[in-house]
């Protein structure tokens, strides 16, 4: 196996094992830590742009490797018809037996290395959504370990929290309401304390023109 082949096994290995890791079940605390870690470090973006990179080269490996594969098929397909005739040698036919299995064997690698790739975004994607889901549901539920730091960065990653915004207003509001009820209970006080004093002002007024 050549040196870049080795490497594409290394990365379909170590995929592999971050496959195992996305999916180990967590509590929710790490789980939380970890993606909004994932998701806000530079240095996993700057490994990310790399591999992006990385599987552009793969695919190039992986339609030369397709291409290999045909070509191989043809000369095997022709050996076949001149070994019928006695005009190939046992070697020979050993030999494109070999190319062809290199080639399958390289084909195959780099394809799976490319289809776990997708298969990897996609799984970080949905846990992403579905701790963000859950994230949501904490804190409509008024769970505080669901509002720390980690849970505004995830939500500020992802979008933002709709019901979180919504129980905030809301509670602005329930806020502004009492407000005003005090404010309208004092100026009731109020106006009922200058009631009674105007009341009391004008029966002292009224009682000496009675006397008269």
């Amino acid at each position: 196996m050549t040196l870049y082949y080795s490497l594409v096994f290394m990365l379909l290995v170590a995929e592999m094992g971050l496959f195992v890791l996305l999916i180990v079940p967590l509590p929710f605390n790490w789980r939380l830590k970890l993606y909004t870690f994932i998701s806000e470090s530079p240095v996993i973006a700057k490994i990310q742009y790399g591999l992006k990179i990385t599987f552009i080269f793969i695919l190039i490996l992986f339609l030369d490797s397709v291409n290999r594969v045909y070509r191989v098929q043809v000369e095997l397909a022709l050996a076949s018809e001149q070994s019928q005739t006695g005009a190939v040698l046992g070697h020979e036919r050993m030999e494109v037996q070999a190319r062809k299995f290199y080639s399958q064997r390289n084909m195959y690698l780099c394809g799976f290395t490319l289809f776990l790739s997708l298969i990897l975004n996609r799984t970080y994607l949905m846990i992403m959504e579905t701790l963000r889901l859950e994230t949501k549901l904490k804190q409509y539920q008024g769970d505080a370990k669901a509002s720390g730091k980690d849970a505004q960065k995830l939500e500020e990653a992802g979008g933002i929290n709709e019901i979180g915004n919504l129980k905030r207003k809301l509670a602005q509001k329930d806020q502004d309401l009492e407000n005003l009820k005090k404010q309208c209970a004092g100026l009731t006080r109020e106006y009922n304390e200058l009631s009674d004093k105007y009341a009391a002002t004008q029966s002292t007024e009224t009682l000496p023109k009675k006397d008269r």
